[in-house]
């Protein structure tokens, strides 16, 4: 199952904010450091917030931070959060869509299975278990702001 980039970048903002876990970010610096829109991560920031997931914090000295713990934040949770009420197939919507067949097609069950399943093994995972190893993916986003202004001063680059 593919999930939305709205889903995508919900998530690195969570694992942003954990591995910057004791000082607020900004959306600013999330924005660098995943090379997204500013406007595109305030939308994602405001859901987020709205949803208890983080805490923002307005005005001189605000920023963002998690508000629960790592080990408290269920991956399968916010992908439910953030990608709504997605239905794999037309007959999973409300009325079962306009599809001839479904009331007589195996297609829903073996399509709901699927989705059961994979809901099932996110919610066995929390936001602390996909940052094994946080000082990497520190540096990865570290570098990757750095990236720009060390190739424009690198005669070597040139």
């Amino acid at each position: 199952m593919k999930h939305t980039s709205f889903t995508d970048y919900s998530l690195r903002v969570l694992i942003y904010l954990a591995v910057n876990a004791g000082r607020k970010s900004t959306i600013a610096e999330i924005a660098a450091a995943f090379d997204v829109s500013e406007s595109h991560l305030n939308k994602i920031v405001h859901f987020l917030g709205k949803h208890g997931w983080i805490v923002t914090i307005r005005g001189k000295g605000g920023g963002l931070i998690l508000s629960k713990a790592p080990r408290d934040i269920c991956i399968g949770q916010v992908v439910r959060d953030t990608e709504g009420g997605v239905v794999p197939a037309e007959c999973f919507e409300p009325g079962g869509g306009h599809c001839l067949i479904r009331n007589c097609c195996g297609l829903q069950g073996v399509f709901s299975e699927a989705v059961q399943a994979f809901y099932a093994a996110l919610d066995r995972y929390t936001l602390a278990d996909v940052l094994s190893a946080p000082q990497l993916v520190a540096q990865a986003l570290t570098f990757h702001r750095l990236r720009p202004a060390l190739v424009a001063t690198d005669p070597a680059a040139q």
